[in-house]
Parts: structure tokens; sequence; C-alpha cells
């Protein structure tokens, strides 16, 4: 429905709305802002929907659905803010305007001025926040997350790393006062990990992390080198959105074969003397999962399940995004595994991320958590990207 006829039919008898929603929809199409008209385009559909809900909400027995009515409830509140947002912006042309009536008197011409500057500036920043809140959403961004280090090449030193890199994010973790539970680990004889899963949860753990996936090469001294080479090792980083293994994946238990063993490593006697180690094989994809860190089988086999249903639900994301990818390609949002996203440089304290060509020299800081200022500059890239996108439809 275009603007005007939303337009008209505010104006109806039967149509009964706020005044305030009222004047705002009178303003989107009597004024001329400097929006794209894409931008445009999408806060039409928008208020379109607004109309439609409020409607909605306002009809008898609405309540009567529960399930429903909350849905409408959950949208109408994530579409207040873009109402209210361009409201403001409504109220900043109206003092231009009148600013602009007041210039021929020249004893307020100075204020007027003032006042016409101060009101451009406040629509240029309203418009930027709307377009910020046009931006598609990530529907996994306030998911819990499982986090999955893989040592790859160069041996013991990128075990070593694999495990540098697990306290970097339980460090951030903790700075977040997000809770850090460990899912699975595999040891190297030498330290740190050939493979480690955490899981992550607290408020937007996947928004701030779901950039880190991909490959992670190191430059440094190993502490076995006695001739003080530089060495070079890798680890993969995969963030997973934890999934609803009831809501989100459907696991058959005909396509699950389970095996049970003793645990290794420490665990104390019970963890040695039962076979209370679970490893999940999911035959349709080939996905194998193993968990023995629980105290019992049944505990090791729910964590199993939990890891389980995120895998899959990461396979068929990404095949979602790879389909996605052959029409657009996301410069940080793909979350290839085999790219190389970032270079640890010890010698000169710097870390590097290769997709934003972001270069930060405080290495020692970044390896204790100090993230913020990296995901920030990830996810504005990200918001950039998609602004374009946004622009170009």
């Amino acid at each position: 429905m275009a603007l005007a006829t939303i337009f008209a039919n505010l104006h109806d008898a039967n149509t009964a709305l706020n005044p305030t929603l009222l004047s705002l929809f009178e303003f989107a199409f009597l004024k001329n802002t400097d929006m794209k008209p894409s931008m445009l385009s999408k806060l039409d559909q928008l208020a379109e929907r607004l109309i439609e809900v409020s409607q909605l909400l306002n009809q008898e027995g609405v309540t009567n659905d529960m399930d429903n009515y909350r849905k409408l409830t959950r949208e109408h509140a994530e579409l207040e803010p873009l109402v209210a947002l361009y409201q403001s912006y409504q109220g900043a042309q109206t003092d231009i305007d009148s600013a602009q009536e007041m210039l021929s008197d020249p004893e307020m011409k100075d204020f007027a001025q003032e006042e016409i500057t101060a009101a451009k500036q406040r629509m240029e920043d309203l418009k930027n926040d709307l377009q910020r809140m046009l931006l598609p959403k990530d529907p996994n961004d306030e998911r819990n997350i499982l986090l999955e280090v893989r040592a790859g090449t160069g041996g013991d030193e990128a075990a070593l790393f694999a495990g540098d890199l697990l306290r970097m994010y339980t460090r951030f973790a903790e700075r977040n006062r997000w809770q850090i539970e460990l899912m699975s680990e595999s040891p190297a004889e030498l330290g740190g990990y050939k493979e480690v899963i955490i899981r992550i949860a607290g408020l937007g753990a996947y928004s701030q992390l779901k950039f880190e996936s991909g490959g992670h090469r190191v430059q440094r001294v190993p502490a076995t080198e006695t001739q003080g080479r530089i060495h070079t090792s890798a680890c993969t980083v995969a963030v997973m959105p934890e999934a609803d293994e009831l809501a989100d994946v459907v696991i058959n238990n005909a396509d699950l074969r389970i095996d049970t063993f003793r645990a290794s490593g420490a665990g104390g006697q019970h963890i040695n003397k039962t076979d209370s180690a679970v490893r999940l094989t999911h035959i349709p994809t080939g996905i194998v999962v193993e968990c023995q860190d629980g105290r019992s089988q049944h505990q090791n086999k729910a964590q199993a399940m939990r890891v389980l249903a995120t895998r899959i639900m990461d396979i068929q994301q990404r095949e979602k995004q790879a389909k996605e990818a052959a029409t657009r390609k996301s410069l940080i949002g793909s979350g290839d595994r085999s790219e190389r996203i970032r270079t640890y440089n010890y010698p000169q304290g710097r870390m590097t991320d290769h997709r934003i060509n972001l270069t930060l020299y405080k290495l020692d800081f970044i390896m204790d958590g100090d993230l913020q200022e990296l995901t920030t500059a990830l996810v504005a890239e990200h918001q950039a990207e998609l602004l374009a996108a946004l622009g170009d439809d």
C-alpha cells in the first residue's frame, strides 16, 4: 500500500488511531526528507504494519489466542521505538520550518539561524538512527553460544595457542559477567588443547562473538625453541548459536548411534570406574560428539545432545548463508572456517584482523580478554555493509 493511501485511510471515520500517530504519517506524506527512497519505502511498509498491529491489538477477544497475542505485542514493541524516532525527526523538521519564518525579522535572524543549524544536525543524527533500526536483525543475536577451538597446523605450539585463545575468550566472558561451562575437551600432552568446546551464556553473547569464527594465526617464538626462531601456528575457532534441540533441530533417535566408554584423565575414582563418557554419532551428517567431563552418563549425554543440535543447526545456517553469498558476498559475516581472519604477532605485540584491516598494538591486553574495541569495530563494519545493501535494494 502506498503512503498516500495509508494517509487517506487515517482520516477514515472508522479508523481509530492516536492523534500523535496520525500526525506522524501526515509528516511522512507532506515533508520532503533527505533519506534515500529505499529507506522511506521500508519505513512506509513498517508504518503500514504498525497500523495493522495496533488495530489487531485493539480487537475484542485478542487475548483468546495467547501465542498470537504475545507475537503481536512483541512486534508492536519492536516498532514503537522506530515510530518514536520518526516523530522526533518530524519535530526537527517543524523547528526548521518555524525558524525559517523568523529569518525575515532582523532581530530574530541570528537566533533563527542557530535553530535551523541545530535542527538540521538533529535530523541528520535521527536519520542515522532510523537507518540503523531498519537493518535486518539477526534472530540469533541474543542466544547463548557454543565456542569451539581446534588446534591446526603447528603441532604442540598450535595446541598451546588453542589454550591461549580459550583463556582470551573466557576472560572476555568474565568481563561481560557471562556464565562459562566446559562442554568437551581434548587436552594436549604438553599443555593446551587439541580441541575444546565451551558454552557461554549471557545476553548478547552471540552478537558480540559471532565474527570470531575462522582461522586464527599466531607468530611467536615457542618455549621449546632453543634458537629463538619465530614459528607460525594456527587454530580454528567456531562460534555457534546454541540450539534448542526441541524447537530448532529435529533429531530422530533412529539417526543416532550412542556409545559409552570409560572417561579418561582427571575426574576421581567414580569417573574412572564407570562407563560415564558418551559418544554420539549422527549418521545422516557424520557429526561425532564426545562428552566425558560430567559426573554421570546422563549428564554427559545431555551435554552431547546440546552440542550435536547446535552443530546441526550451524551446518543448516551456513548452507543458507552460502546460498545468500552467491548473490552478495559479506566481508565479515560469512563464517567460513577455512578463512584466515586474524594474526597475532607476539614479537611486534600486534593483532591484525585481515577482514577490516584493523591493527592494534596491545596484544597483551587482547590476550587477557580486552576484545571490546575489536568486537565493536567488527559490528560497526557489518552494520556499514548492511546499510550499503539496504540502500542498494
